[in-house]
């Protein structure tokens, strides 16, 4: 038999309810609600080929990492990020001075790093 949890007031500020784990139910469908969509931040149809374009063009990591590595030795690029952190909404979007290549988790660390609030938050 496992043993229960301790209730904790929610995480969200100035909401009093008591959970088991995270948000309460009404926040957590509240902050799913504000969330913009992809599409609404410019990850629509040019981007897809946009991103696709670069890929062909770019196929391995350009991160700091790995640029110093041989090219045959670097891992193969799945993402494309902007240099900028402003996204294809910005004004260098889809200017691939703006573009790096990046594998899944070498471009998630860099966003992590690199967003304010983001789950890597330094302050």
């Amino acid at each position: 038999m496992s043993p229960r949890r301790a209730m904790s007031v929610c995480p969200t500020p100035g909401c009093p309810t008591l959970t088991q784990s995270g948000r309460c139910d009404a926040c957590r469908a509240t902050a799913r609600r504000s969330r913009r969509s992809a599409h609404s931040k410019g990850y629509d149809a040019r981007w897809a080929r946009t991103r696709k374009a670069y890929l062909l063009a770019n196929p391995l990591c350009e991160c700091e990492e790995c640029t110093a590595i041989p090219s045959p030795l670097r891992p193969a690029a799945t993402e494309v990020d902007h240099i900028d952190g402003l996204g294809p909404l910005g004004p260098r979007g889809h200017d691939w001075s703006n573009l790096r290549a990046m594998t899944k988790a070498h471009h998630s660390r860099a966003t992590a790093r690199s967003q304010p609030g983001g789950w890597n938050d330094r302050g």
